[in-house]
């Protein structure tokens, strides 16, 4: 079962419930992937729907983070519900200690493939490839800061 159709299966299960908070994210959810299928004109497949997922995570930390500066914490705790609804669909993060191995195992491999030492000036290379291998298994600012780390002279 693809991570679409669980999404799809979670609906059912919270229409059946009467769970309004959680259809109501799940609700926003799909709708997000279905924008992304006709914007793009594509099959979302399971690491598009954690790419959505990642992004909409995301948007609900920042607005978290808003809504407590301005002490509204009714609107806060919302978006936290929300949060914790998205999170059940990210597959299990890597630890700091992890993406690091994983992000010096790249760094190396592209450093053999460029025949030189790979400098702070190949960033964009090494984050490209990251991205590829590690999308939706790690905080990207967490492998922002680890790629940075290693690419240090």
């Amino acid at each position: 079962m693809t991570l679409k159709e669980q999404i799809t299966e979670d609906m059912k299960t919270a229409m059946r419930a009467k769970d309004s908070e959680r259809l109501g994210t799940i609700r926003l959810l799909l709708s997000a992937i279905k924008q992304k299928e006709v914007d793009e004109r594509i099959v979302v497949d399971d690491v598009a729907v954690i790419g959505i997922v990642d992004k909409l995570i995301k948007q609900r930390k920042d607005s978290i983070t808003a809504f407590t500066q301005a002490n509204r914490m009714d609107l806060a705790d919302k978006e936290s519900a929300e949060l914790k609804v998205l999170e059940a669909y990210l597959p299990q993060r890597m630890g700091a200690d992890e993406v690091l191995a994983e992000v010096r195992a790249i760094v190396a491999t592209l450093s053999a493939e460029l025949g030189r030492t790979a400098g702070p000036g190949d960033m964009g290379k090494v984050m490209a490839a990251v991205k590829a291998k590690m999308a939706g298994k790690a905080d990207m600012s967490q492998v922002s800061a680890a790629v940075k780390a290693a690419l240090a002279p």
